[in-house]
């Protein structure tokens, strides 16, 4: 069963993505970023190429001819996924088969729209019950 994990409180929910990518590529994890709003996607293939301030995260889309080599994958859609690793949801709702995945992180701001849709998808997920943890990140310990 996917093993779901919360990160919440991020002050700014896309530093905070660039963080837990950088460190879960210097833990050889294989991530598919599932990011479906163009905008949210462009913007983080961008910090991703200066973060951390000393390099870049590798990463590509998943539509490079290169993806399914690259560790770290952002893609708009799910309908073909490279590996059943890890999934990173930068959507505001639950993502399609998710199930498929051997974990699933869901990184969730202060911003009031975004914290009331991440308690949504909560309750989605503990009421089919998934295994939960969830973790304050508001500190930078994440």
């Amino acid at each position: 069963m996917t093993q779901i994990t919360f990160l919440h409180g991020a002050r700014d929910r896309l530093q905070a993505v660039a963080i837990w990518i950088a460190r879960a590529y210097g833990e050889s994890k294989k991530v598919l970023v599932y990011v479906p709003d163009g905008e949210i996607l462009e913007g983080l293939d961008r910090l991703l190429w200066v973060h951390p301030a000393t390099g870049f995260t590798p990463h590509c889309r998943a539509t490079d001819t290169l993806a399914s080599l690259t560790p770290i994958v952002l893609a708009s859609e799910l309908a073909n996924p490279l590996h059943d690793d890890y999934l990173l949801n930068l959507s505001d709702s639950v993502p399609p088969g998710f199930s498929r995945f051997r974990q699933l992180v869901e990184i969730v701001s202060i911003a009031d729209e975004t914290k009331r849709l991440g308690r949504e998808r909560y309750r989605f997920y503990r009421e089919r019950g998934y295994p939960l943890e969830a973790q304050e990140i508001s500190d930078g310990a994440h």
